[in-house]
């Protein structure tokens, strides 16, 4: 709720500071008192456009601020925090406006965005009366407001989240299929890479084992030529070592009987004899297992080549090269997991399109039962503002795709007079019309949404019990939000819970326009300016008294 306005250099008006309470509040004046002046500053608070050409003469700057009570409006609190600002019960919105262009806003103090002062304000403030500043001309709130009158407004939420999340599906898949080339051709080398290292059957020590063996096959004559001449020269020939050993470890033998002291030494010949027979026996079989086999070391080197080869295509090593493969085997898993994701996914797009459809059908169904519904009460209250013969088409236009609020848009036609066809609202109603008809759904729509409401131009072009009809209709919605209503017609301002007085003074030879609370007395003098004009007489206090009293009973 708006609770007070301070408003300096604007126009004509050089410092004022209104207080405004919960129900209805009528501002009254002469024309050109500055009641308009009033209504800009709180488009300003809005986000509309800031001019150099409002800032008064003589002035360098203007500056409006506005003090809300946002105590039962979580969302805005929220809003307030998540964009970084202070929260509490309290808003205060400042905005000033520059001759150098220097314009500033100001959110509890810290500067802000004319974006987020515009998301903001229009949770807070609708103002009704101008073209620029009508809600109703939306056709996303003309949608909303149907929605509300059938009832459907869950309805439209939960298509709306099936909207969202199907979209998500899709541009996901459109993600998937972007780049489902780059992962064939990826898929196809990894796949190639991973089955050359499994056919290659690798092991671990498998390159040293086969280096040994090459070694051993390339140098199988030399091997065998080598020894088996040591065999000869040990024991196989004439004249050979061990022969000649046996005969000088036997003759030691014999002569350590003599001297006792040999004994040692006639052992160690013995034990050298020893060995070197098995040395000499395991020279011959070696030599009798080692042949030259060309086949067998033909196909050494041949997997020592294919080593080679993958050894510079993944890896220093055998270990290098079953890592790498480890590594491909596991992003050939992700890629085989993405494809049997993607049809996955492409199975729940399909079943949340079905279903979008389905909801989207009775979505549209109850829609347009209730537009010809809508329809009819509009027409009903419209009757009862002066637009006798208006009509009224809630128009309800079929897309081709959905869209998050449904299958459908909707646009409010209007045709204040008889024998012409309805037009958009935007392009045929006027100011009056507009704020007359945004009171009609007020009384459709019993429900409140921002908190405070504006009416500008409201009474323009009625009269007589109209006016009254009015009066009462804007005491009905002040009953559940705060309503500001500027009016040239008593019938109307006899309704108000507070009523302010907009008056133009000429101070020390400039205009200023200052706001007078009315009670009592006062406000039965300004009721019968309202009614008589410029002379006011007993009769005229009269009557007054009497519609202010009326106004406090009860509608009959």
């Amino acid at each position: 709720m708006l609770t007070d306005l301070s408003i300096t250099n604007v126009a004509i008006i050089d410092s004022l500071h209104l207080s405004f309470r919960s129900g209805l509040t009528i501002l009254t004046g002469e024309t050109g008192a500055g009641k308009s002046i009033i209504i800009d500053a709180v488009g300003l608070i809005m986000g509309d456009r800031a001019s150099a050409e409002l800032i008064r003469s003589g002035a360098d700057e203007a500056v409006v601020e506005a003090l809300f009570n946002i105590s039962g409006l979580p969302e805005v609190g929220q809003l307030l925090e998540e964009s970084g600002f202070e929260q509490g019960s309290e808003l205060l919105i400042k905005r000033s406006i520059s001759r150098s262009g220097k314009n500033r806003i100001f959110i509890n103090g810290g500067m802000a965005t004319l974006a987020l002062l515009t998301d903001i304000s229009r949770r807070l403030i609708n103002i009704y009366g101008q073209h620029e500043s009508q809600t109703l001309l939306r056709p996303e709130n003309q949608l909303q407001r149907l929605d509300a009158f059938a009832g459907t407004v869950a309805q439209r939420e939960a298509f709306a989240t099936l909207y969202r999340t199907l979209q998500e599906l899709r541009e996901r898949l459109e993600r998937i299929d972007e780049q489902e080339r780059e992962l064939s051709r990826k898929l196809d080398l990894l796949s190639f890479q991973s089955q050359e290292i499994a056919q290659a059957e690798l092991r671990s020590g498998e390159e040293e084992e086969l280096e040994e063996q090459r070694q051993l096959l390339a140098n199988a004559e030399k091997l065998a030529t080598t020894t088996a001449e040591a065999f000869d020269l040990l024991y196989g020939g004439d004249g050979a070592l061990l022969g000649s050993l046996k005969r000088i470890s036997t003759s030691i033998r014999d002569v350590a009987c003599i001297d006792h002291s040999l004994g040692d030494l006639s052992a160690s010949l013995e034990t050298a004899f020893l060995q070197l027979e098995d040395v000499a026996i395991g020279l011959r079989s070696y030599t009798s297992r080692v042949e030259a086999d060309p086949l067998s070391l033909q196909r050494v080197e041949d997997r020592l080549d294919q080593i080679n080869r993958l050894k510079r295509k993944y890896g220093a090593t055998i270990a290098d090269i079953l890592v790498f493969k480890e590594q491909v085997d596991g992003e050939l898993e992700q890629l085989l997991g993405h494809q049997q994701d993607r049809q996955t996914l492409q199975v729940e797009c399909d079943r949340l399109a079905k279903e979008l459809q389905i909801r989207g059908a009775e979505l549209t169904e109850r829609r347009t039962a209730a537009a010809g519904e809508l329809k009819q009460a509009l027409e009903r209250e419209a009757r009862q503002l002066a637009m006798k013969n208006a009509v009224i088409e809630v128009a309800l236009t079929v897309l081709g795709e959905a869209r998050p609020s449904g299958f459908e848009r909707i646009e409010l036609l209007f045709s204040p007079n008889p024998g012409e066809p309805p037009r958009p609202l935007a392009k045929i109603a006027s100011g009056g019309e507009l704020s007359r008809l945004m009171l009609a759904f007020k009384q459709v729509l019993p429900e409140g949404d921002v908190p405070t409401l504006v009416f500008d131009e409201v009474d323009s072009g009625i009269g007589g019990a109209t006016s009254e009809t009015v009066g009462r209709k804007l005491k009905k919605v002040a009953c559940r939000q705060q309503v500001l209503c500027i009016t040239h017609l008593p019938q109307v301002a006899v309704f108000a819970d507070h009523h302010l007085q907009v008056e133009k003074r000429i101070d020390n030879g400039r205009t200023a326009t200052t706001v007078i609370p009315l009670d009592g007395a006062s406000r039965i003098h300004e009721v019968s300016r309202m009614l008589g004009g410029a002379v006011i007489t007993d009769t005229t206090r009269r009557h007054a008294g009497e519609m202010l009293a009326a106004a406090k009973a009860p509608a009959p």
